[in-house]
């Protein structure tokens, strides 16, 4: 062979093997037949994600036949597992018991939630963000849908940037320039206060596609992360990245290498404050039920 094709061969194997060291994934031990999804960091120590509630025989527990869906939180370790699971409590009174994902405003007081509106059956694919506050002895209550749904479109998968003025999510809002482009698009607005929000924008080609994007993630670094059924990817959904430019547009999206990503679905990616170690959900073949977690460290 000549000293070419050897050297040829070494870069072939140098970046083959480098790209695939790039992330370090473990399947947690937590999961269970059951899908989690919908997850989020809470200030690096706890995560939220989204599973059924079960009762003592470890049976889904039903609302007028309904499964219940709800949200949990749970301690994240030095290892990566996620430990002292519970769900969180959310007042009976409220009459909520399905929602697909939640997440927290940074000063901890207000949670943002993901259900259906109101005389919706779950089977409408028809949801609502609600933001709710806590009360002792009550848990989170008095929630109110945000001023900004109508009731033709879905609204999901809430998200708010570090700083708290920016909300993201995903829905199907058609008409205007803002337009809808694909099955679902990530949009955003301003947190104006008093459940007062900006003109929902959409983010733009450069993050949106003909296909559906769901499940958006704002970094520390404010690199947005989502996930997106697009025809480039590995197979199902993918797991994409899109860097904020200065002006506070997002570049054009990146999708993420495997083993983050793999021929299945692959969602709900979120990453820690110094941008080492983070989360996501997958339905991958080696998994242990539906959705699983995944811990991964970035080497």
């Amino acid at each position: 062979m000549s000293k070419s094709l050897v050297f040829l061969s070494f870069l072939i194997c140098f970046f083959g093997f480098s790209q695939s060291k790039k992330y370090t994934i473990t399947n947690l031990e937590m999961n269970t037949e059951y899908p989690h999804f919908g997850l989020m960091l809470i200030n690096d120590s706890k995560i939220f994600c989204t599973s059924f509630l079960l009762n003592n025989k470890d049976r889904i527990k039903r609302f007028q036949g309904n499964p219940i869906l709800t949200i949990f939180e749970g301690d994240l370790s030095n290892d990566g597992s996620i430990q002292n699971l519970k769900n969180i409590e959310i007042d009976p009174a409220q009459k909520i018991f399905y929602i697909t994902a939640a997440t927290l405003s940074p000063n901890g007081d207000q949670l943002y939630i993901t259900t259906i509106f109101e005389g919706k059956d779950i089977s409408d694919d028809n949801f609502q963000i609600k933001v709710g506050e806590f009360k002792n002895g009550v848990g989170w209550t008095n929630f109110k849908t945000l001023s900004l749904c109508n009731p033709k479109y879905s609204y999901a998968h809430p998200a708010i940037s570090k700083d708290g003025k920016t909300l993201y999510f995903t829905s199907n809002i058609r008409g205007g320039k803002e337009t809808t482009k694909g099955g679902s698009d990530i949009f955003k607005v301003d947190i104006l206060g008093d459940n007062v929000y900006s003109e929902p924008k959409n983010l733009g080609s450069n993050v949106n596609s003909y296909s559906k994007e769901i499940f958006p993630f704002i970094s520390d670094d404010n690199t947005l992360y989502f996930a997106s059924n697009r025809s480039n990817g590995f197979g199902g959904y993918d797991i994409y990245k899109s860097k904020t430019n200065k002006d506070g547009t997002f570049g054009k999206a990146e999708k993420l290498p495997k083993p983050i990503n793999s021929n299945k679905d692959d969602f709900c990616f979120v990453i820690n404050t110094l941008n080492k170690t983070g989360y996501f959900s997958s339905k991958r073949d080696d998994g242990k039920g539906d959705d699983d977690i995944y811990y991964f460290t970035l080497n």
